[in-house]
């Protein structure tokens, strides 16, 4: 008899398109959209081994689940997780540690180009009537930048920023980059950036990209201080995690002047309160955290997941984060 498998909240990663084989070869699976908190004690206690990708797993729920044997996280972040707490009760917990760099780091781009170009508002404009009425063959409204020749700050050089570095590279932009760990020639790979402090990268960039893991130092690395290093026309854009940003502070900032755009795909809480400051402030782009969702990523990472849960039964468990 197989032993279930449970996903507590599997329809982000999977609303129907890619299907669950790799997990259903494993055992019998049973698969939530979502998990409410007052039922996961509930659907985890039928498996002893449990996926989640936002359900938090927290020591008090650990307690009330003595079957559990693993878990698995459906992301690369694992924080919804209390590991040492698994760790304690001998649970492994894995993760997937990299599936959609080209995803995120082309969704990036996408967003810069439509800080530089403002692609969207032409759109809409066109759609209304007014080119069909304008006296011109053409129309702006708002500066079209070029980006060839701009200087491009990236915070955080792993493999995602490295990325959209290369495309980066592809447009004519100049490099600058700060990180905690510096990239050898060969993870390079012929990219020319220059490193530099992070107040100097602020000041000298004309597009700032956020590509760095959360931490407790650099919450609220993008606050008032440093925003106001950057240049007036310069654009900030963050794929990566949202409390990097202070919102209230680029929010005052947009709406000031004192840069040129912001295009964010994170924020601090998710789905975020109806008067979140950056939703409806100028200048500012925000996409619902889907810089990871392209299909071939989420293939990626239910395989890798799966993959993580085989090696586990199989007794040599790989990705686990609470070693």
């Amino acid at each position: 008899m197989p032993d279930p498998i449970v996903v507590l909240d599997g329809f982000t990663l999977n609303p129907g398109d890619i299907g669950w084989s790799p997990f259903e070869s494993l055992g019998d699976l049973t698969v939530y959209d979502r998990t409410p908190a007052d039922l996961i004690v509930e659907r985890a206690s039928a498996a002893p081994y449990v996926l989640t990708n936002k359900t938090p797993l927290s020591a008090h729920t650990l307690d009330q689940l003595p079957g559990l044997k693993y878990i698995g996280v459906l992301a690369t972040g694992y924080n919804i997780v209390d590991v040492a707490a698994a760790k304690e009760r001998g649970i492994p917990v894995t993760n997937v540690p990299t599936y959609g760099t080209d995803s995120v780091a082309q969704h990036t781009a996408a967003l810069m180009l439509e800080l530089a170009r403002r692609v969207s508002i032409h759109d809409e404009a066109v759609r209304m009537g007014r080119w069909a009425s304008s006296d011109d063959f053409c129309f702006a409204l708002s500066p079209i930048v070029e980006l060839a020749g701009k200087t491009l700050g990236i915070v955080g050089l792993g493999r995602i920023g490295l990325a959209f570095a290369h495309i980066a590279a592809a447009m004519g932009m100049k490099l600058v980059g700060h990180t905690r760990h510096w990239p050898n020639d060969e993870r390079r790979a012929g990219l020319k950036i220059e490193p530099a402090v992070l107040d100097e990268l602020f000041a000298e960039s004309d597009v700032v990209s956020l590509h760095c893991p959360l931490t407790e130092q650099n919450k609220h690395m993008v606050n008032a201080e440093r925003l106001a290093k950057m240049k007036p026309t310069a654009f900030l854009i963050n794929t990566s995690r949202g409390p990097l940003v202070d919102e209230s502070a680029l929010a005052a900032a947009l709406q000031d002047g004192v840069i040129g755009g912001a295009a964010v795909d994170v924020l601090e809480q998710e789905p975020p309160a109806r008067d979140n400051p950056l939703i409806g402030a100028p200048n500012c782009i925000v996409t619902p955290h889907i810089a990871w969702y392209a299909q071939a990523a989420r293939k990626r990472l239910l395989a890798t997941a799966a993959d993580n849960l085989s090696a586990f039964i199989g007794g040599s468990p790989i990705n686990v984060v609470n070693r």
